[in-house]
């Protein structure tokens, strides 16, 4: 019982989003996506976002802070 427990927490690990080598925020899996939740200023204007793939939500929040994704 205690394998599928740590089996479901790897597969809601949350994936850290850096550009330009600073990490920005995190996507932690929500219903059929990605949601993004910043830890840094500069990408709190797209905090609680939804995208459908971790990639879509790395090239929006350096879109946002205005970085090279």
């Amino acid at each position: 019982m205690q394998e599928s427990n740590l089996e479901r927490a790897k597969a809601h690990k949350p994936v850290v989003i850096e550009v330009g080598g600073e990490p920005l925020g995190v996507v932690v899996p929500h219903a059929d996506g990605y949601r993004f939740l910043a830890v840094k200023l500069p990408a709190f204007v797209i905090d609680g976002e939804h995208f459908d793939t971790v990639e879509l939500a790395h090239a929006a929040v350096a879109a946002a802070v205005g970085g090279q994704g």
